[in-house]
């Protein structure tokens, strides 16, 4: 009868702590953002980024789409990403088997001596025993729900890291093709620098016969040999800066990288496609720096209730059933049924305030969470419209440079032709060749700063995904 008491009320505890009882975490409320309702400087798209293909259907350019998939593999800053991502995941399984008991089979056996003047008997006595059975040891009962809360914590502590995960991933896909148009941007610029030097290579050249022969001063060919001067110092600048953008590019890929140039020095017009920004409420759903910090706002509030938990009695439970024996042999026999069942209950009565210190430092921490999560939603929102603002000025800013680039062009024509009918010295050839220059380069580099401002966007949009 008294058996028979005892296994309905371990049933009874087992069933109670398998369902749990209550939660002491407060409800989980997100913080509203205070976003506009839309962008200062959005301009509608004619086409948005395939979900479906991802970056890819964003990325056109078939040698950047390669180095993107080489960089997410061998990438050494996402391999660690992943890594801690495979942690918390690890973690959360530690902290997830908590809330089930851990059975275990023990068998033990036993064979001591008895001295006759230790005996009862007054003789010497030889004895064995034998046992084996299956129990588990201080297993919580989680009335208030401390274990589950700090289950939950895990998970949204995993969730995060996984959020972080793919927020690094978004970055190095735009890093890879912010290093990959700088690098084109090297190129192009190098290019006009080397077809610079060669044609005032040339004018060297002529001067110099002129000089010999009489028709022009030596000051001219002083000038020109200045000219000469000034675009092999820039072209030296443009070799040292496009193999430092080379080695960068590498580190970011993870291995080497051909820089072998090819015919085509000019960056690719329609390496990005067209990309809608979306409305600003949507940077909640779709960045993960943000919805990682929700996880970690959610993980906070569940460490609220743990702690709380601390200050009722926690009840743990021990149990075993299996048989017992003199004789080896008797182990199987119908009368060695063995069993205990020990529950405990314990509750600390002076701890000099760590419990209270305990739950003051859960809640400090997530009222740092919502702060965290409100300054996350405040700069990705910044990050939006900076991308916008960029993309909308640097736009003008490039048809600008198109435009004094054509009037540049136009007037060191016209300095030539002067100077050569002699109507004005060498020197304002001089100036507008170094202006031709200068103008050539502002402009290839106003075409890749309008690049980078749209890999910005992509990455502002957590992905560039509606």
């Amino acid at each position: 009868m008294k058996k028979e008491k005892a296994a309905r009320l371990a049933t009874m505890l087992l069933v109670l702590g398998l369902s749990g009882c209550t939660s002491l975490a407060p409800p989980h409320s997100t913080p509203e953002a205070a976003l506009p309702d839309a962008y200062s400087n959005q301009v509608a798209p004619t086409t948005v980024a395939d979900a479906d293909n991802g970056w890819r259907s964003y990325f056109t350019d078939t040698r950047l789409q390669a180095l993107i998939e080489q960089a997410l593999t061998t990438n050494y800053d996402l391999r660690s990403a992943l890594l801690r991502v495979e942690q918390a995941r690890a973690a959360y399984g530690i902290q997830r088997a908590e809330r089930l008991p851990t059975l275990g089979v023990e068998a033990a056996g036993e064979r001591s001596r008895t001295p006759a003047d230790l005996s009862p008997s007054g003789r010497t006595r030889i004895g064995n025993q034998f046992q084996a059975g299956v129990g588990f040891s201080t297993w919580e009962l989680d009335f208030w729900g401390r274990v589950r809360n700090l289950n939950e914590a895990a998970l949204e502590q995993y969730l995060a890291t996984d959020e972080a995960r793919r927020a690094t991933e978004i970055s190095l896909i735009a890093q890879v093709a912010d290093s990959y148009f700088r690098l084109q941007e090297l190129d192009e610029r190098l290019d006009l620098a080397r077809r610079t030097i060669d044609s005032r290579q040339e004018s060297l050249r002529i001067f110099t016969r002129r000089v010999e022969v009489g028709a022009t001063s030596p000051l001219e060919l002083t000038q020109v040999e200045m000219l000469l001067q000034q675009a092999k110092a820039l072209g030296a600048q443009l070799e040292q800066a496009y193999a430092q953008q080379a080695n960068a590019l590498a580190l970011l890929v993870g291995s080497p990288i051909e820089t072998v140039a090819g015919d085509e020095h000019k960056i690719a017009a329609d390496a990005l496609a067209p990309l809608a920004p979306g409305l600003p409420s949507e940077l909640l759903i779709r960045r993960p720096d943000i919805r990682s910090a929700e996880h970690l706002l959610r993980s906070a509030n569940a460490n609220i209730g743990a702690a709380r938990a601390a200050f009722f009695p926690r009840i743990a439970l021990t149990g075993n059933l299996g048989t017992a024996s003199a004789d080896l042999g008797g182990l199987l026999g119908s009368d060695s049924q063995a069993w205990n069942f020990s529950p405990t209950l314990s509750l600390p009565i002076f701890d000099s305030g760590r419990r209270r210190a305990n739950l003051t430092l859960a809640e400090l921490r997530r009222e740092q969470a919502v702060v965290e999560y409100e300054q996350t939603i405040q700069q990705a929102f910044r990050d939006v419209a900076d991308a916008l603002a960029a993309n909308r000025w640097l736009a003008e800013q490039l048809e600008t440079a198109s435009a004094m680039l054509a009037v540049q062009r136009e007037r060191t024509r016209l300095a030539m032709l002067r100077y050569e009918s002699g109507a004005v010295p060498y020197l304002e050839v001089l100036d507008a060749q170094r202006d031709l220059l200068s103008a050539e380069q502002q402009r290839v580099e106003k075409r890749r700063q309008l690049l980078s401002a749209r890999v910005a966007l992509y990455t502002a949009l957590g992905g560039g995904l509606i």
